[in-house]
This record gives C-alpha cells, sequence and structure tokens, in this order.
C-alpha cells in the first residue's frame, strides 16, 4: 500500500531509564533486553519483505540524551575499507548502514536530522533543511556516540547510539511531547539502485527518497513513572 493512503501514523515509544551511559556496543546489557522493540524487513517504497534482513530496533531516553539500538541481520557486509572511522564519511549511504532521521520540532515538517552509523563504525549526521539550498547542512556537528559490532557467526551487526539532545534544539526531552523519526537501512552489494533499501514508516512509492517527512513516524517518550 502506498503511503500516501495510510490514515495513521506508525507509532514507537522510547522508555525512560534513569542513568545516562556510555555507548560500548554490548547490546546484552538488562537496561536494552527490556527496551520497547520495532522490527522491519520491508522496502520502504514497495512493500515488499525480504527475509534475513530483519532489522530490530529499540530506543530509551533520558532528558539529556536519546539512545537507539539496531540489530541488522545480514547475506554481507559492505563498507568503505581503509579509511579512518573517527572522521566523518560524507556519502555513507553508498554502503551498508542504520539510518535514523529524526525531528524533535514536528511543526518544522521539513526540518530534522539524520544520522548513520555503518557496521565498521563509520558515521555521518547532517541537519537538514528541504526549504533550504543546499539542503543538507554537512559542517553540522551533533557529537552524537556510536559503537558498532559484527557478529560473523549469527549474521547480524549491532549499533548502540547516544545522540545528545540539545545540539538538535531540545533542552531537555519532554515526556510530554510528540518527535518524528523513521528507521531505514541500505543492504548488499553494488551502487544504490542494485541494493536493498529497508524502511519503518512506509513512504511513498512515486519518491523514491528517504526524504519524505510527512510520511516519518511518531516518536513518543513513556514518562519516568511508566
Amino acid at each position: 500500500m502506498d503511503a500516501a493512503v495510510r490514515a495513521e501514523k506508525m507509532v514507537f515509544t522510547s522508555q525512560f531509564t534513569p542513568r545516562d551511559f556510555v555507548p560500548d556496543g554490548n547490546l546484552q546489557k538488562p537496561v536494552w533486553q527490556s527496551a520497547n522493540k520495532v522490527e522491519f524487513d520491508q522496502d520502504p517504497f514497495l512493500g515488499t519483505h525480504h527475509p534475513g534482513l530483519e532489522t530490530i530496533v529499540a530506543s530509551l531516553w533520558t532528558p539529556d540524551y536519546l539512545y537507539l539500538a539496531f540489530w541488522a541481520k545480514y547475506r554481507t557486509v559492505n563498507t568503505f575499507t581503509g579509511e579512518d572511522p573517527n572522521i566523518e564519511r560524507w556519502e555513507l549511504w553508498d554502503r551498508d548502514v542504520v539510518e535514523a532521521f529524526i525531528n524533535p520540532q514536528p511543526e518544522r515538517e521539513l526540518h530534522y536530522y539524520e544520522f548513520e552509523v555503518a557496521p565498521n563504525n563509520q558515521w555521518v549526521d547532517l541537519e537538514l533543511d528541504l526549504t533550504g539550498t543546499p539542503v543538507h547542512n554537512a559542517q553540522w556537528n551533533s557529537g552524537f556516540q556510536h559503537v558498532a559490532v559484527i557478529d560473523e557467526k549469527q549474521h547480524v551487526w549491532t549499533v548502540e547510539i547516544r545522540i545528545p539532545v540539545r545540539p538538535m534544539g531540545v533542552q531537555k526531552i519532554d515526556p510530554h511531547t510528540e518527535w518524528r523519526i523513521n528507521f531505514y537501512r541500505m543492504e548488499d552489494v553494488g551502487q544504490d539502485h542494485a541494493r536493498q533499501p529497508l524502511g519503518w514508516s512506509p513512504l511513498g512509492a512515486a519518491n523514491k527518497s528517504f526524504h519524505q517527512p510527512a510520511h516519518f513516524g511518531v516518536l513518543k517518550f513513556a514518562a519516568p513513572n511508566e
């Protein structure tokens, strides 16, 4: 079904955690085992499912940080090689990545932030304003932290992410607010047109772009006492 005819938004709830922590890549920690999770294996444009490429996302929050965890089943790992993972990698999306597009100010629908991490822990973050020229601010730096791990035996690669909210213009996360969000993934070898896009909240099929903020899902924050 084309996302244009969907009447309801996808909804994901991030759970509160009382203590901040630095990502170490260990998703076996108890805090992640009890977190809310969503799973997707579908092409965001066509809706076709791709068994064996299931991606799970979990989320936690504290007043100062949004935490994300990804579990991504894979067929093969396709990354840039021989590069420093500490340096931001432009066009990282030309290889395998998991992605989060986050809009903490839904009233500004065309303004949001993009975070990407690859299996080898290369990364890129961007500020997007679809009304601007250019639409992306590549100089923006969130200072987000991330650790990626490849489990070759299980054919799963994982990422643990901590995103500070202040660089996104948020002083503190307010559990009474709702943000907009979408999760994506690129997998397989070759150029973009030959690779498999995957996404959580379905997108319009006529526009083969992840940048369709009207179709992003809703991110809610469970109150500390919930």
